[in-house]
């Protein structure tokens, strides 16, 4: 179907040319392909280990190292890992130890603290267990500090700062088949023995840096956004960085955590200079104080429901009501309204996609013209319009970041796609001019497109010494997402072939819960091995590559990025690759049915 051929998607009907579109996007994503994919970011060790070091541990912990051993070690102290101890607190596990490279509780929002940190998805669905918790956020979408203190007070409430590792990073991980215990390797010299490992290192914890050439050679101040320095920029997670009123600073990157410091640099910073490769959809955030009215009005289960309502909506499965309607649901509202009503004709595959693709542009040509009516310099206002799908990036909402653009200390330096050139030791250079800069912020994300184990920068040796990243050097294969062949007792969590959500604390929700009831039941029965039976993960892999979310085409045709590999999907393990394509309400409700079965049907099991 293109913009010729249907009277109803004419230029005339809908206000633009879809061949055109189709163009521009195709072009836009070209010029911006790197045949090195994810190998134009560089690792952050040798030399720029500094970058990653941790700048919140007021002490640094000084102990013995460990050799006991413990029913269930979780690997990882974020959401996921809170979220594990919980349930598996709520389903009678005693023995229970998390290890934490941070210094304490919060994962990603432990290391993010940079200025205008805030979840953007409604943290009345987002914060989990806010019931359990007797807690409600101050505003429908929360900034940094209080997500991090929820995450703490979830290890308080169900005792996981009890027997916590932190500031400890794993170095190894080998199950010994000799006595059936995993023994976990760390930093402090530890060896402690694991009936049973959970991996929630989550993929938003290793930064990275662009392997700009020069990048060594600067002379002044450097810094990650996960890292951020208040020494050097003063104020806090607010802003009020007063320390910057005569600084030049320089960031690089435009993603979701760019879009949310960079109005505070742009007020702080005598000049500040946005080196842009691929600019964000930035759409209306609408953020407000929590309604003590509505709260008042709130039955018991009501986040379930509510988080359970943002999923199907935001899947495309609709729903009679919609309790957040926010931008989330707003972009599934528009493409779901393609679908044909009951007793119509039923569109067919094709039909449906490029309805799809429709819906799509219109969405999308909505954020572009929202740019114009914030953003007064033509240039760039054009610079700043995102030619994409919009689940080709991650969207982004807020009603600060295109305004900045409106100070006069504030340039956008587009780097028409290319990026950054090189590195000098006082200045960035891109497009063949030097900007002299005091400061570089490099907002350039984390590991998520590489290898699953150079993600969590440890390797898992399983039975018969089989390597992990040998064994999912071509993509993962596991039962459920959570467990994978030749590695017993060892459940991972997050997007390891499970559902992909735009709520992830909804997932690791469900996860949890799975794992927990596999864990409690094992120690119950005295089961000594649980893993996926050679059949079932086979079934499982083929499950998964013949539904997966989207598909390889969609994400092949978007703009390079984390979501498709850097342009390579299809190779390794991409942030995105092999999800469950039903969606998250069919998988949580496919691991329910599971669970109420009671056979653990797909698992081997050794008693002793």
């Amino acid at each position: 179907m293109s913009g010729t051929d249907n009277n109803n998607n004419s230029k005339d009907a809908l206000g633009f040319d879809v061949d055109a579109l189709r163009n521009k996007y195709r072009a836009e994503r070209d010029k911006r392909l790197n045949s090195s994919g994810i190998g134009q970011y560089q690792k952050i060790q040798g030399e720029f280990a500094s970058v990653a070091e941790d700048p919140y541990i007021e002490t640094s912990l000084e102990r013995e190292p460990l050799t006991d051993e413990v029913d269930v070690v979780i690997i990882g102290g974020g959401f996921g890992g809170l979220l594990a101890g919980a349930q598996l607190r709520k389903q009678g596990v005693k023995d229970i130890r998390v290890i934490e490279k941070g210094g304490d509780f919060g994962g990603t929002w432990y290391w993010n603290r940079y200025p205008g940190a805030q979840c953007d998805v409604e943290s009345y669905v987002y914060l989990p267990l806010l019931e359990e918790m007797g807690y409600m956020p101050t505003e429908k979408y929360s900034h940094g500090p209080e997500i991090l203190n929820h995450a703490k007070a979830i290890g308080r409430q169900f005792d996981l700062y009890d027997n916590a590792c932190f500031q400890t990073q794993v170095m190894d991980l080998r199950w010994d088949e000799k006595v059936s215990r995993w023994i976990i390797y760390t930093n402090r010299d530890d060896q402690i023995k694991a009936r049973f490992i959970v991996l929630s290192n989550g993929p938003l914890n290793t930064p990275k840096l662009p392997g700009i050439e020069g990048i060594s050679d600067f002379k002044g101040e450097i810094f990650h956004t996960s890292r951020w320095d208040y020494d050097y920029t003063g104020g806090d997670s607010t802003g009020n960085l007063t320390k910057l009123k005569d600084k030049k600073i320089g960031i690089i990157g435009t993603g979701a955590t760019a879009v949310q410091c960079i109005p505070h640099l742009g007020k702080w910073s005598k000049e500040l200079y946005v080196f842009q490769r691929t600019p964000s959809s930035i759409d209306v955030r609408n953020n407000r104080p929590t309604d003590e009215d509505w709260v008042e009005t709130l039955e018991p289960g009501w986040q379930k429901r509510r988080m359970e309502n943002f999923t199907a909506v935001v899947s495309g499965l609709g729903a009679e009501e919609d309790l957040v309607a926010d931008g989330w649901t707003d972009i599934f509202r528009n493409v779901l309204r393609v679908t044909p009503a009951e007793g119509q004709p039923k569109l067919t595959m094709e039909e449906m996609e490029a309805a799809i693709e429709i819906a799509d542009f219109q969405k999308m040509e909505q954020v572009r013209g929202r740019v114009n009516t914030i953003v007064s310099d033509e240039a760039t206002a054009e610079g700043l319009k995102p030619y994409y799908r919009q689940f080709c990036k991650r969207p982004c909402f807020h009603d600060e970041y295109l305004q900045t653009y409106e100070r006069p200390n504030v340039t956008l330096v587009n780097t028409e796609g290319q990026g950054v050139e090189c590195i000098t030791e006082d200045s960035v250079v891109a497009l063949g001019e030097a900007y002299e800069l005091d400061c570089i912020v490099f907002a350039t994300g984390f590991e998520v497109g590489t290898n699953y184990t150079s993600q969590c920068g440890y390797e898992v040796t399983g039975s018969n010494n089989v390597k992990l990243s040998e064994k999912w050097a071509n993509g993962f294969r596991t039962f459920h997402g959570m467990h994978s062949r030749g590695f017993p007792n060892c459940m991972f969590m997050g997007f390891t072939q499970g559902a992909l959500t735009a709520n992830v604390p909804h997932t690791l929700l469900e996860q949890a819960t799975h794992l927990a009831y596999i864990i409690r039941h094992s120690l119950e029965e005295g089961h000594t091995k649980v893993e996926a039976s050679e059949q079932a993960e086979e079934q499982w892999v083929a499950t998964i590559n013949s539904m997966s979310f989207l598909g390889d085409k969609f994400f092949k045709e978007c703009t390079p990025g984390y979501y498709n590999n850097e342009g390579q999907q299809g190779s390794g393990n991409g942030f995105l690759q092999g999800q469950y394509g039903a969606g998250p309400t069919a998988f949580f409700k496919l691991l329910e049915d599971w669970r109420e079965d009671e056979s653990l049907q797909g698992l081997e099991i050794e008693t002793a």
